[in-house]
């Protein structure tokens, strides 16, 4: 399996960030991987932290909760709404840490299929604000980003 680099880009003009990541496998499994609880446990956020679904109802009108815990202790939770899911092809969600409930991330999830069974996944958040982007950039994000998408790639690989 390709070792992929995931781009994490933050526009000038407007406070995104947008994260590109592609995978050797079919959009159908990248997508399943974000929408079934149990999957998306075992793949999302850096290695030093299980995931507890708390909520998860992966269709359009519902909602979401997990938290991640290291040591049986709860160290962060996140929440947020499933604004259109629209299988294989793409995710709207809203994302928000329990811990800044103000600063709500309104992310679109586009999964782009590529030749050879392989998938760009593009990831766009849009928050309020350049001061929350910046702050998400340096909360040390793009170690959960990379972990989780290399977790997922180990997951993939696992499944073939």
């Amino acid at each position: 399996m390709t070792k992929h680099e995931t781009e994490i880009v933050a526009d000038e003009k407007a406070p995104t960030i947008e994260i590109i990541r592609e995978f050797d496998a079919a959009p159908e499994r990248i997508f399943r991987a974000h929408v079934d609880s149990e999957l998306y446990a075992q793949w999302v956020g850096p290695r030093s932290v299980s995931t507890r679904i708390i909520r998860w109802d992966a269709r359009t009108g519902g909602e979401w909760a997990f938290a991640n815990d290291r040591d049986g202790e709860e160290l962060a939770s996140f929440f947020g709404s499933f604004h259109e899911v629209r299988p294989n092809e793409r995710i709207v969600w809203t994302f928000t840490y329990e811990g800044q409930p103000d600063g709500v991330a309104l992310e679109t999830l586009t999964f782009e299929e590529l030749e050879r069974g392989r998938t760009r996944l593009k990831v766009l958040s849009v928050v309020q604000d350049f001061e929350t982007r910046d702050a998400m950039l340096a909360s040390g994000m793009d170690v959960g980003v990379n972990e989780g998408f290399d977790k997922l790639d180990d997951l993939l690989a696992k499944e073939s």
